[in-house]
C-alpha cells in the first residue's frame, strides 16, 4: 500500500471506497430518510465512486498505451486526481452523490496544482484539500442543512487541520472526525431523530473517508468490522443498545455545537413531486442566473462543477420548468427525471408496488419520453457511456414492481444485464431479461407490453416481437478502416445491418435507401426511422417515400430519438 497521497494512492482509494460502499450500499439505502426517503443514497453514491474510479483506470490504461515502452511509469498525480474528480461529476447521482463530486473536486484543484502530496510531508497538501472540499461543496449547496453529509466532512476537514504528521495520519483523523459527527446527526436533524437512524449521505462519506486512510496506511480491517466499531460508539453515546444499522437519539442536556453553522432543516417538509438531475454545459455567468431560478422553483438543490460543465441537482414539483431553466442558461444532456411517488410528499417507501414494469436503456431524450409514455422506467445512455450494472439495479428498484422486464437494447450490456438481473432477483423481484440489441428491438417489444396478461405471455410476447425486428444503424466512419463490406475512409457513412458494416456510402439518405432495400429483400411489414441529434426531417421525408414507391403495403413510422450515438436507427418487421 502507498504511505502518500500519488496517482497510485488515488487509484487505491477508489477503489477501497468502491468496494466499501458496495458493502454498505443496502444498509445506506435503509437508513435514507432525509432529504427525501426513496431508499437510494448507497445506490447513488457507489454509482457515483464507481464513474469515478472508471475514469482513473482509464487514466492508467491510457498512460500504458500512449508508451508502451514505459509501462512501469505510472501518470501523475494531478491526471490520476483531475480523472476522479471528472468522472464523479459526470456520473454523479441523487443528491449525496452530487456533494460528493463537489467535495472530490475541491480536493482535486489543490492535489492537481502539482506533486504537492508526494514525499513523507503529505499531510499539508491533504489538509488544504479536505479544508478546500468542504468549501466547495458549501458553495455547491443552496441551502445547507444540519446534520447532514455537509456536516460530517466538516468535521473531518477540521480534525485534519490539527492533525500532525504525513498524509497517511491526517486521513485516519478526518476518518475519525468523520465517524465522531455522523453519531450525532440524529440530535441535529429532526428527520433523522424520529426515525432513530444517522445520516445516510453522511454514514457513505464515512466510507469514503475510510477507504482513504486505509489506502494510505494499509490497514487490513474489512469495512464490516470498521462499521461495527462505529456502531458500537454510537450505542455508547446514545446510551442504549440500539440495532446495528441504527444510532439512536437521546435528548442531550444542550444542543449539540454546530460544525458548520447551517440553520436546523425545518420539521415535517413536504417533498416535492420531482428530482431532476441533468449535466449542463455552461458558463459561470449563466449558472449564477441557474441558481437563483431553481432555488426558487424547489429544494434540495445542488449545481457543482465548473470550467464549463456542471452537474445539477434539484427536486421540484414542475420538471419542466427546471429543464427549460438549464436550456436557458446552457445545453443540457443526460436529463434524469424521477417521480417520486404519485403526489407531492408521498415517498416511494410507502408506495405498493406495481405489479409489473418494463426498464429499458435508451440512447436519447426523444427516445426517453417515448418509452416514458408508455410508462416504462428509462435508464440513458450516451455515447461512450454505457450503464454500469448498479445504475441497471437502480432503475429496476425505482420502477418499484413485483416483475419486471429489462430491455437492455445493446448487445454489450449483455452481461451486465444479466448480472443487474440476478441482483435484483436475489431483492424479491422477478425479472426477465430480454437481449434486445438495439433500440428498434426495445422499442417493438414495448409495443406488444400489456401487464394485463400472465408474466410469461408477456414475455414471451415481447420477445418474439423484439426477434422478428431486424435493425440496422447508420454511423460515420472516424478513421480508415477495415470492414466486411471493404475499405472505409474517415466521414464515410456506414450502414450496418444487425451489427456488421454493409454498405459504404458518401450521404447518409442514399446510403440509408440502400440498406433498406437489403433488409425489406427479405421482407417485412413496418419499417421504424429513430432520427439522432441533428438529422433534419427532410431525410426522414425521403426514405418514407422510397419505401412507400418501392415496397408495396409496407407502412413507414418516424421518431425523432435524438440520440448522439448513430444518425439514423432503422428497424424492419
Amino acid at each position: 500500500m502507498p504511505e502518500t497521497l500519488d496517482a497510485t494512492a488515488v487509484r487505491t482509494w477508489c477503489a477501497l471506497a468502491l468496494d466499501a460502499l458496495g458493502r454498505a450500499r443496502e444498509e445506506i439505502d435503509a437508513i435514507n430518510v432525509y432529504p427525501v426517503a426513496d431508499g437510494d443514497t448507497g445506490t447513488n453514491l457507489y454509482l457515483t465512486v464507481e464513474s469515478a474510479a472508471r475514469a482513473v483506470e482509464a487514466v492508467f490504461e491510457g498512460h500504458a498505451t500512449a508508451d508502451p515502452a514505459a509501462r512501469d511509469r505510472l501518470p501523475g498525480l494531478p491526471d490520476a486526481v483531475r480523472a476522479m474528480a471528472h468522472g464523479a461529476l459526470i456520473g454523479a447521482r441523487g443528491n449525496s452523490g452530487t456533494i460528493l463530486a463537489q467535495l472530490l473536486r475541491g480536493m482535486a484543484e489543490v492535489l492537481a496544482a502539482g506533486e504537492p502530496a508526494a514525499g513523507p510531508d503529505g499531510g499539508e497538501a491533504l489538509r488544504r484539500a479536505l479544508r478546500r472540499a468542504v468549501a466547495s461543496a458549501y458553495e455547491g449547496v443552496a441551502r445547507p442543512v444540519e446534520g447532514t453529509v455537509l456536516t460530517v466532512a466538516a468535521a473531518a476537514a477540521k480534525a485534519a487541520s490539527r492533525a500532525p504528521g504525513g498524509a497517511p495520519e491526517v486521513a485516519r483523523a478526518a476518518d475519525e472526525a468523520a465517524r465522531a459527527a455522523l453519531a450525532v446527526t440524529p440530535g441535529q436533524l429532526d428527520v433523522l431523530g424520529e426515525a432513530g437512524v444517522v445520516d445516510a449521505g453522511g454514514l457513505g462519506l464515512v466510507e469514503v473517508l475510510g477507504a482513504l486512510s486505509r489506502a494510505l496506511s494499509g490497514e487490513s480491517a474489512p469495512p464490516e468490522a470498521r462499521r461495527e466499531r462505529h456502531h458500537r460508539a454510537g450505542r455508547q453515546e446514545a446510551g442504549g443498545d440500539a440495532p446495528s444499522t441504527r444510532v439512536w437519539r437521546t435528548e442531550p442536556e444542550t444542543e449539540p455545537e454546530s460544525a458548520t453553522g447551517c440553520r436546523p432543516a425545518p420539521g415535517g417538509h413536504a417533498t416535492p413531486a420531482f428530482e431532476v438531475i441533468y449535466l449542463l454545459d455552461a458558463d459561470d455567468t449563466a449558472v449564477a442566473r441557474l441558481r437563483a431560478r431553481l432555488d426558487a422553483l424547489g429544494d434540495s438543490l445542488v449545481v457543482v462543477g465548473g470550467d464549463g460543465l456542471w452537474n445539477v441537482h434539484v427536486h421540484v414539483d414542475d420538471a419542466g420548468a427546471a429543464v427549460e431553466a438549464g436550456i436557458e442558461a446552457g445545453r443540457p444532456h443526460r436529463v434524469r427525471i424521477t417521480h417520486f411517488g404519485p403526489a407531492a410528499g408521498t415517498t416511494a417507501r410507502t408506495r405498493e408496488p406495481v405489479q409489473r414494469a418494463v426498464v429499458t436503456v435508451v440512447p436519447g431524450d426523444g427516445l426517453a419520453g417515448l418509452c416514458g409514455e408508455a410508462s416504462a422506467t428509462v435508464v440513458p445512455a450516451g455515447p461512450g457511456e454505457v450503464p454500469a450494472s448498479g445504475e441497471l439495479v437502480a432503475a429496476i428498484r425505482r420502477a418499484h414492481a413485483r416483475e419486471v422486464v429489462l430491455l437492455p437494447n445493446d448487445p454489450e450490456l449483455r452481461h451486465t444485464a444479466a448480472a443487474a438481473a440476478d441482483q435484483a432477483r436475489t431483492e424479491g423481484v422477478r425479472v426477465a431479461l430480454i437481449p434486445t440489441r438495439s433500440a428498434v428491438q426495445g422499442i417493438a417489444a414495448l409495443a406488444v407490453h400489456e401487464p394485463e396478461r400472465g408474466f410469461d405471455e408477456d414475455v414471451v410476447a415481447m420477445t418474439a416481437a423484439a426477434g422478428a425486428t431486424r435493425y440496422a444503424e447508420l454511423a460515420v466512419a472516424e478513421r480508415q478502416s477495415w470492414t466486411m463490406a471493404g475499405i472505409c475512409q474517415a466521414g464515410d457513412v456506414l450502414g450496418l445491418i444487425d451489427g456488421d458494416v454493409a454498405v459504404i456510402g458518401t450521404e447518409l439518405a442514399a446510403t440509408a435507401e440502400t440498406v433498406l432495400d437489403r433488409m425489406l429483400a427479405a421482407g417485412g411489414e413496418m419499417v421504424t426511422l429513430v432520427l439522432g441529434a441533428g438529422v433534419p426531417g427532410s431525410v426522414a421525408d425521403r426514405l418514407e417515400r422510397h419505401v412507400r414507391d418501392g415496397h408495396l403495403a409496407v407502412d413507414t413510422v418516424v421518431y425523432r430519438g435524438g440520440q448522439q450515438t448513430a444518425p439514423l436507427l432503422i428497424g424492419v418487421e
